[in-house]
């Protein structure tokens, strides 16, 4: 599929709309973790210097190291699953997609760093990320509330 504006083959319509629900979402409950890290933390973060953090270094660094006495185990585990599948996703390579795809159009696949594994990004792949991302935000909405 070829749009106005570029040359180069794209995905088509829904999967295009897939990816970047997936990303925004994402990003969405990065934030939102974010808010919740300033709400906890008092003086010692601000939102400048967790902003330019990666996902991962706020997982690790921030939630796992500096209060994963105070954030429940199941935001920082679901957290940490969702920043290795968004990791899949924006580390993907584009192809046209293998068998069963009689209409051979484009898709995005991955390879997992360390075990080599890949895999194609499928539409359920995206969806379930979305699922997932919507239950993490309704556990930071919870746990905001606390």
């Amino acid at each position: 599929m070829y749009e106005k504006y570029t040359r180069q083959s794209l995905p088509n319509d829904d999967y295009r709309e897939l990816l970047g629900s997936a990303i925004s979402v994402f990003n969405s409950n990065n934030a939102f973790i974010i808010e919740n890290i300033l709400k906890i933390s008092g003086d010692q973060h601000n939102w400048w210097e967790l902003i330019d953090r990666t996902s991962g270094n706020i997982l690790h660094k921030v939630m796992k190291e500096q209060y994963s006495d105070v954030i429940p185990e199941n935001i920082i585990s679901l957290f940490s699953e969702l920043v290795e599948q968004r990791d899949r996703i924006i580390h993907s390579f584009q192809i046209t997609g293998p068998e069963p795809n009689p209409d051979q159009e484009q898709l995005l696949a991955t390879k997992v760093r360390g075990s080599g594994e890949q895999f194609i990004i499928t539409r359920k792949y995206l969806l379930n990320f979305i699922q997932k991302n919507q239950t993490l935000s309704d556990l930071l909405y919870d746990f905001r509330n606390i």
